[in-house]
């Protein structure tokens, strides 16, 4: 009798939960398969640390052909799912389709950067939500830190160096607090002018920062932030970014070269596309993580609308400890289903506390419900960092302990370029490649309609809460939610023309900005893997988006990169589209609000 075949979408903390937890149930006993666009698993909380030059980044990565034996990984992202063949379509790195059948689909695909229409965010946020962003977002600051000590100029300085993070939900505090502390201990070793040091701002609408703590930890985390010298505005958003700054909605205007998106994720979109009952762009199953009507479907982590037994009528939010405890309970009931392992189990929980770590020696924690700060919660965070990581533990330690007693380099690498991590991506863990493999047929899964059609009310997994949907998002079908014409200006524009000139500078020709000369983009590896166009292509003025948080826009990003050619994620390199005229002059500023729309995310309960 052949073995069973048990395919896991997704190696993020649900997916790798579920397969390793089916190893050791099966033992053997059936064929499993692990479908993930990467060989490692991220430990996603520690990448504000990454970002800050704390751990170097493959700390935070677990390999999993190493950590998983006994399961078959492919490398690819799925496009698309026949229920009723029970087949996988899926597109591999290099863009080679691919077929996976099974008996048993477990769906952990995870969740992707929330994006809203407000003006310029598109074009000019950088994400958080994988390893591509945070290392870009490392080079980016150490580049302006390093720029503006050299400026002549108090403004361009002033510019330079002031970075803003909107979302003060888990993400977007860790990234301001280590990211405070990381530009401060740059200064030191190449002071700015008299009088000037790096100014990082921290904006949310909720009335204080993380609102889903306990009162004592919000206060204690915002006087940590405080302390340190970051300028912590609530009841504030971006109202519009441009290349030279935000516009915020009090009305004030803040000259940046940094914005860092924090607000939020949206389950993947490859759920939408099964045309199943959905609950906030989630996919609805019962306790057992079973998808009612379909035996052989499971779906865990933040795609999962998972009951919440503990307070009825309402589901589980989208952070990485349910994922990690859906995984084992889904892997479970997947066994059980095959009549290789004991009875089928509900999904329950029961939280345990609470921690975010502001860098150094400093946190808010509440483990069993005590209220830690200063050291002591520095301790509890870590150690539970340590306990939860399922490797790299030594290493994790070892970095932590250097950074103690040893200067925090801070060099570029530039190994991740700005249109490599554009915001609106379905694939924020995988950096776009210039000239990648060209590939057709595939449908897209992300782009406009995607981010706004699927937008939830929770934050995701290890991710801050996000709060700034308004009411009138656009949704599947409706204006502003699938491709429209490419307008000039427009971020293939701004790409193609970086690539030409960043080409015929390397020929020794003087850089030139040929508006309709017929040149092509080439597709990147990520999109032609696909199939489809770039995330975004062809978005409206106002269009949004999965974190990674990923991107980058067409913003002037300093450091030698050109502040007209910059790319944007409206046509990240690899949707295939001819640049258009460059775009006329800036018009006035149009002033929106932004209502008070909150999302519930606990990335640090333990």
């Amino acid at each position: 009798m052949s073995r069973p075949r048990i395919l896991v979408v997704g190696a993020g903390f649900a997916g790798y939960r579920t397969a390793r937890t089916l190893s050791r149930l099966t033992r053997g006993r059936a064929h499993i398969t692990l479908l993930n666009p990467t060989d490692y698993f991220l430990y996603l909380p520690l990448l504000p640390q990454v970002a800050a030059g704390v751990l170097e980044p493959r700390r935070v990565t677990v390999s999993l052909s190493d950590t998983l034996p006994d399961v078959r990984l492919v490398l690819g992202e799925a496009e698309r799912i026949d229920l009723d063949g029970r087949t996988l379509h899926y597109t591999s790195p290099e863009g080679e389709g691919g077929t996976l059948a099974y008996d048993r689909l477990v769906l952990a695909a995870g969740s992707v950067n929330k994006l809203l229409p407000i003006p310029g965010v598109a074009e000019h946020a950088h994400g958080f939500r994988g390893l591509p962003e945070a290392l870009y977002l490392r080079d980016h600051v150490t580049r302006q830190v390093e720029l503006a000590a050299s400026s002549d100029d108090p403004k361009t300085c002033a510019a330079r160096c002031t970075f803003v993070v909107v979302g003060a939900g888990y993400t977007g505090t860790e990234v301001a607090a280590h990211g405070q502390m990381f530009t401060d201990a740059q200064v030191r070793k190449h002071p700015l002018r008299q009088g000037m040091r790096p100014r990082w701002m921290l904006l949310d609408v909720a009335p204080r920062v993380l609102p889903e703590m306990d009162e004592r930890l919000s206060a204690t985390a915002d006087r940590v932030l405080r302390q340190r010298g970051v300028d912590v505005r609530m009841g504030t958003s971006v109202q519009e970014a441009t290349h030279e700054g935000v516009v915020l909605t009090d009305g004030a205007f803040v000259e940046t070269r940094t914005l860092v998106w924090c607000v939020g994720v949206r389950p993947d979109p490859l759920v939408e596309s099964l045309g199943l009952p959905m609950e906030k762009g989630r996919l609805l199953v019962d306790p057992h993580l079973k998808v009612p009507g379909r035996p052989e479907l499971f779906a865990c982590g933040d795609v999962a609308a998972v009951p919440d037994l503990e307070n009825p009528g309402s589901c589980t939010p989208m952070t990485a400890q349910h994922a990690w405890r859906h995984g084992k309970i889904a892997a479970e009931n997947v066994a059980a289903s095959l009549g290789l392992g004991g009875a089928r189990k509900p999904y329950r929980h029961r939280d345990l506390g609470f921690v975010v770590d502001l860098g150094g020696a400093k946190a808010a924690a509440n483990p069993l419900g005590v209220p830690l700060s200063g050291v002591p919660a520095g301790a509890v965070t870590r150690g539970y960092h340590l306990a939860a990581m399922p490797g790299n533990r030594v290493r994790v330690a070892a970095d932590w302990l250097l950074d103690a007693v040893l200067p925090r380099q801070a060099v570029q690498l530039g190994l991740v370029r700005s249109w490599s991590v554009p915001l609106d991506t379905s694939s924020p863990e995988v950096a776009r490649v210039a000239g990648g493999p060209q590939r057709q047929g595939a449908s897209a899964r992300s782009g406009p309609g995607a981010a706004l059609a699927a937008d939830t009310d929770d934050g995701g997994a290890g991710d801050g809460p996000g709060r700034y949907r308004p009411p009138d998002e656009p949704a599947k079908g409706q204006p502003g939610s699938g491709a429209t014409q490419v307008r000039p200006g427009s971020g293939a524009a701004r790409w193609h023309a970086q690539l030409r000139s960043e080409s015929e500078t390397a020929k020794g020709r003087p850089k030139a900005d040929r508006p309709g000369s017929g040149h092509a983009r080439p597709l990147t590896e990520s999109e032609t893997a696909k199939g489809r166009p770039a995330a975004g292509a062809g978005r409206t003025a106002d269009e949004p988006a999965k974190n990674q948080p990923g991107g980058e826009p067409a913003r002037n990003q300093p450091g030698g990169e050109p502040a007209k050619n910059q790319p944007g994620p409206g046509h990240p390199p690899g949707s295939g589209h001819q640049p258009p005229e460059p775009h006329p002059a800036p018009g006035p500023v149009k002033r929106t609000e932004v209502p008070d729309d909150r999302d519930d995310s606990t990335k640090g309960d333990s």
